[in-house]
């Protein structure tokens, strides 16, 4: 399943997106902060053009996991995407993600006028990235199943 990964700035809205598969995300683009409203439908316009069936939206939680103006800003433009689409909608802890993109950037040697552009994209990759990748360890993580006996052996004791 693709999904659409949502970085949401005061100013600007970074956008990613994964393969069809949902395995690996990729920098999608940068919208412009209107509205909640506005960008709403932007967004969910975008979703449904790219055939998306999950919406992730970022939240930046404070250091100790508490909602902080950012945070409450990023969780109203959850809810108004869940208003205007019916795509799934979920948030993600998305702490340190612009942090972690300009650390890329410079670990890839990138020029300064790289460094210089807006990484809100780039956030918001890694944010689905982590995302996806959390995704895949919970799809192969094994289950305990009970051995035939043990299990016959504990219901006769």
């Amino acid at each position: 399943m693709r999904v659409l990964c949502v970085d949401p700035g005061e100013k600007r809205i970074g956008l990613a997106v994964s393969d069809p598969s949902g395995t690996i995300a990729r920098p999608l683009t940068i919208l412009e902060h209107r509205s909640r409203e506005v960008d709403a439908r932007e967004i969910v316009h975008l979703a449904e053009s790219l055939g998306v069936g999950l919406i992730v939206v970022g939240v930046p939680y404070t250091w100790n996991g508490t909602i902080g103006p950012a945070a409450r800003r990023a969780l109203r433009l959850a809810d108004a995407i869940r208003e205007v689409g019916s795509i799934t909608v979920m948030t993600w802890d998305e702490s340190g993600s612009s942090r972690r993109a300009q650390a890329l950037l410079q670990e890839m040697h990138a020029s300064r006028k790289k460094r210089r552009e807006p990484l809100d994209h780039r956030a918001a990759a890694i944010i689905l990235q982590d995302f996806l990748d959390i995704q895949a360890d919970l799809k192969t993580k094994p289950t305990h199943k009970p051995d035939t006996e043990d299990d016959e052996e504990s219901q006769k004791a």
